[in-house]
């Protein structure tokens, strides 16, 4: 169960990702070639303290060749599997809900 803090922290992050103002981890990988985003987060600090969860699940995969960005974007899309030919929509669930 959500304390208050948790849900109003969630609703801001859903407010600022309408406006375009998450901060957002974009994470690339060379092998399989795909381009994933995590987020929406409030602060490019909060993102940034995120990295390293969703970077060790990727390495655990077997990803190879990661390059990470964290910015302000809306991504249409939550994981580009390239290799693949495919996007995948997922809906997109505030991080600080799920990995920190």
């Amino acid at each position: 169960m959500k304390t208050i803090w948790e849900q109003s922290r969630e609703f801001l992050a859903n407010a600022f990702d309408t406006l375009g103002l998450a901060w957002w981890i974009e994470i690339v990988t060379q092998n399989p070639k795909c381009t994933y985003y995590f987020g929406p987060f409030l602060s490019s600090t909060e993102a940034e303290a995120a990295v390293k969860g969703y970077v060790e699940d990727l390495e655990q995969e077997g990803a190879q060749g990661i390059a990470i960005d964290v910015k302000r974007c809306k991504p249409d899309v939550l994981t580009i599997a390239e290799d693949l030919g495919e996007l995948i929509d997922r809906k997109a669930q505030p991080a600080f809900g799920g990995q920190v």
